[in-house]
């Protein structure tokens, strides 16, 4: 590994404590390096907060004079909720900026780069650009196609099942499975599911691990079927739930939810369903850029379909649950031949004490 790549590196960990936190900003890492010896370090905390730029900066203090700047995303070079950072890296006497990637944000988009340039500054793109694109997926498919970042959570037996015939689901995963799960959910900004998970399982969605800020709870409801003594309006003063629904819904019942602190919103779509598409665009438009599905069938399946997911996790237990009428973990309709079965990337493995976690992902970006 060489100088850049590894200063690039540690900018890109630094990154990474952001993930959860900076939404709908992107997580950022910064280094500052003097004569082989990294002198200021930072990144992104929260949104609205100072930049990793500064942050980093700030720590080297008189020492930026003269150094290198490593920073995973091009500095923003525009007024937001915070100043521009080209503004305070000009300032502060930088000599070289080392960039990971562009900035896909369309504000930004090579402006920055174009102003440390103008300023005399040595500037750079593309050291450890896809380790750094990895951070901000989400960011980056909100900027460049007006769309959240889909990941589909399913717990399932051997046999792909996520219920009894019964309908019993608790639990088909272990302890270890289940935490891994919160942790997933720290970083997201909204969990989504269909509502026969609600009246089946009748769940809260929080997150129980310690974190910064819970993920909103968005419920696809076509018929305001969801009960309102549903555990999950319990907790609406810790997070925001969102009922996606369609003009079949009784209006006198839209008014008792929103009565309970709840948004209503309507997307009209195919066959009386709530048009997943524009639900999600609006979801991304309100700052959830990066989503999690957590059931049921129908939801997956309809997400499949149409192509909106891009990232399957697929916890599956040494179990058999058996059973034609049990539910399967990917619903509808389904294909017709093997021809028309989605195709998916690499296969990612990770092992609990007992269950196994498949990770995929589409083969091009929904």
């Amino acid at each position: 590994m060489d100088g850049q790549e590894k200063y690039m590196r540690v900018a890109i960990n630094l990154a990474k404590k952001g993930i959860g936190h900076t939404s709908p900003n992107p997580a950022v890492g910064a280094v500052i390096v003097k004569n082989g010896r990294i002198v200021g370090k930072g990144y992104h905390k929260k949104c609205g907060l100072p930049h990793a730029e500064v942050n980093a900066l700030k720590e080297a203090g008189f020492l930026a004079k003269g150094a290198t700047m490593y920073v995973t995303l091009e500095p923003c070079n525009h007024f937001g909720r915070t100043p521009p950072c080209t503004q305070a890296i000009i300032m502060s006497g930088i000599r070289k900026v080392v960039i990971a990637m562009k900035d896909p944000n369309p504000i930004t988009n090579g402006r920055g780069i174009k102003k440390l340039k103008a300023a005399g500054i040595n500037t750079s793109v593309g050291i450890l650009a896809n380790e750094a694109k990895a951070i901000n997926r989400p960011f980056i498919k909100a900027m460049t196609r007006k769309m959240p970042f889909v990941t589909v959570k399913v717990a399932q037996s051997l046999d792909g099942k996520i219920a009894t015939r019964s309908g019993d689901s608790r639990w088909i995963t272990d302890e270890d499975s289940r935490r891994y799960v919160h942790r997933l959910r720290r970083s997201v900004d909204a969990i989504l599911v269909g509502v026969n998970t609600v009246l089946k399982d009748d769940p809260i969605l929080l997150c129980k691990l310690s974190c910064a800020k819970q993920p909103a709870r968005v419920i696809v409801d076509s018929a305001l079927k969801t009960p309102l003594n549903a555990r999950i309006f319990s907790t609406i003063d810790i997070s925001p739930v969102i009922i996606a629904t369609t003009s079949k819904a009784s209006f006198v019942k839209k008014r008792k939810y929103e009565k309970r602190g709840v948004e209503v919103i309507f997307f009209e779509g195919k066959s009386g369903r709530v048009d997943l598409k524009k639900l999600l665009r609006r979801l991304a438009a309100m700052g959830m850029i990066n989503i999690l599905v957590e059931g049921g069938g129908e939801i997956v399946a309809s997400l499949v379909e149409e192509n909106l997911a891009d990232r399957f996790l697929f916890f599956i237990a040494p179990k058999i649950i058996g059973g034609a009428s049990a539910i399967t973990s990917v619903e509808g309709r389904g294909v017709e031949s093997i021809k028309e079965a989605k195709e998916f990337g690499s296969i990612k493995i990770k092992r609990f004490k007992k269950d196994v976690l498949l990770e995929v992902e589409r083969c091009s970006p929904a």
